[in-house]
């Protein structure tokens, strides 16, 4: 029934739902907009500036996080309007469910699936890396098998021994060998599986636990990164400035394959990679099946998220490149490693704890997106609701899929480099920023009446404007990026019309409605 594949669900069925939902309503604005700036201040900050600075845009990191910060406002405008008006969890798939029909709703959703698992993943093994960096301060040390993937692992011996800091390494593990089986060297990310496993078990006990949580590590990686940018402006040399922009150049990836860098492209190929670390603030709208009132704290939570953490982006990317060259930055913690070369251990011991703080609030908030959103969809019947659907009788958590996620997760980020991951987050996120600013155009031409608590400024100029924005980065993005994504969505559609097709609560809808006319 090809008429199935571009049915809308009305924006009614989806109030209907939020009427019926078993789903404990317990999150004001403040709330929510704590989730955003937990999901956001976290990454980007303690992860992602190493990786970007180092791998693509050198100083002028700076200004992939105002591109970067662009592309996300217009998209933040465009979630917002749809998230006043459609308060449902889900997201980008409901949204796209009731503007552009079923099979681009699920092709969104599936993709939300891989945002959001590959974000927790990628997040986990930062989180590893900085509690490595913190236990070293007590000279606590691991094998560099039992803290790495094998990836990694390699990757730094192999770049240790080429700069001749071999000893420097060895000083942070305890062994540089690998077991060994049947040939193949063994490494893998215990602490990372680890984080998972234990954050999983509070997602399953409750929203409220989880939130308080959150609220907690916001408070304190708020206060750090404060503390990051006044003590760091005092060891900033401007010479690590210079130049700001660096020539273009060809460097190496983890999985041996090859990319270009620096210049004004690598600028807008670091905005695209850094675009990790925004991914918090449509988070935000997964949860407005548990906001109190919906229609306005909603939107705020996105918006106020977005601005307090992209003027934090640009100080603390501004500082780590004025304290350390960008060809010298540690990939695994940079902010601690850079404050650790002027000896201020005191300094590497606070930003260690609030790393660890602010990386777990960050796992938190993706794993609860992620349940949310397999939640959403398995209630239109395109994933079997008995997985994925079902509430807890007392915690009312979708339990089984938060086990479920937090298993397959922590196996991610225990075999997988953050690099490898998190550019699979990347691509997933901008498509979904694009899809979203296409459908709230679209809803607005459909149904201009549909009264709208928020409504996004001048439409005619900033969907638009999101789309090119984000589909720019899209662009810059190694072909490897696309055909990783592609893969994806076609294991996706081959699910759907397996699965998805047949079992489509709306589909049975439209068949009854077929069948009373014949």
């Amino acid at each position: 029934m090809s008429s199935q594949l571009w049915q809308r669900k009305p924006v009614e069925h989806f109030e209907l739902e939020m009427k019926e939902s078993k789903l404990k309503r317990v999150l004001g604005k403040w709330g929510l907009t704590s989730l955003g700036v937990g999901a956001i201040i976290g990454a980007g900050i303690f992860v992602m500036t190493g990786v970007g600075a180092k791998e693509y845009a050198g100083p002028a990191l700076a200004l992939s996080f105002v591109v970067a910060g662009i592309g996300c406002t217009f998209a933040a405008l465009c979630y917002a309007e749809f998230a006043s008006f459609l308060p449902v969890e889900g997201s980008a798939y409901a949204y796209s469910y009731a503007t552009m029909g079923e099979l681009f709703a699920w092709i969104i959703g599936w993709d939300l699936i891989l945002e959001y698992g590959m974000a927790a993943s990628a997040v986990a093994v930062g989180w590893s890396g900085y509690l490595a960096k913190f236990l070293h301060l007590f000279d606590v040390r691991f094998p560099i098998w039992l803290m790495n993937d094998v990836f990694t692992a390699k990757d730094m011996i192999s770049e240790a021994t080429a700069k001749g800091t071999l000893a420097d390494l060895t000083s942070r593990f305890s062994d540089l060998s690998f077991p060994n089986f049947l040939g193949i060297d063994i490494a893998f990310n215990l602490p990372a599986i680890l984080v998972v496993l234990v954050l999983t078990s509070i997602l399953v006990r409750g929203i409220k636990q989880a939130s308080s949580t959150n609220n907690l590590m916001v408070v304190i990686k708020v206060v750090v990164v404060l503390f990051i940018i006044v003590l760091g402006a005092q060891y900033i040399n401007p010479a690590n400035w210079d130049p700001f922009i660096p020539a273009r150049r060809t460097l190496t990836d983890s999985f041996g394959g090859t990319h270009q860098a620096f210049g004004l492209l690598g600028v807008v190929a670091g905005a695209a990679y850094i675009f990790f670390a925004y991914i918090g603030f449509d988070t935000v709208s997964t949860h407005a099946g548990e906001a109190k009132n919906p229609q306005k704290d909603v939107p705020f939570g996105i918006i106020a998220s977005l601005i307090v953490s992209t003027v934090l982006y640009i100080l603390v990317a501004l500082v780590l490149t004025g304290m350390v060259n960008y060809n010298d930055i540690d990939i695994m913690a940079p902010i601690a490693a850079a404050f650790g070369n002027y000896g201020l251990n005191y300094a590497v011991f606070i930003i260690s704890v609030a790393a660890i703080a602010g990386l777990t609030s960050v796992i938190i908030v993706m794993l609860l997106g992620q349940s949310r959103v397999f939640y959403a969809i398995s209630k239109d019947g395109l994933l079997p609701k008995k997985t994925f659907g079902e509430v807890h009788p007392v915690y009312r958590t979708p339990w089984k899929a938060n086990i479920l996620i937090g298993v397959i997760v922590s196996v991610i980020a225990a075999f997988t480099p953050i690099d490898g991951i998190s550019k699979m987050v990347n691509i997933g996120t901008l498509l979904a920023f694009v899809l979203v600013s296409i459908a709230v155009w679209i809803m607005r031409k459909k149904e201009p009446d549909r009264k709208r608590p928020f409504r996004t400024p001048a439409i005619w100029f900033v969907a638009p404007m999101s789309i090119i924005f984000n589909l720019g980065m899209m662009l810059t993005l190694e072909w490897q990026n696309w055909v990783r994504l592609i893969v994806w969505l076609l294991i996706g559609i081959i699910i759907y019309f397996l699965y998805g097709k047949k079992h489509s609560v709306m589909a049975q809808k439209l068949r009854e409605e077929n069948g009373e006319k014949n």
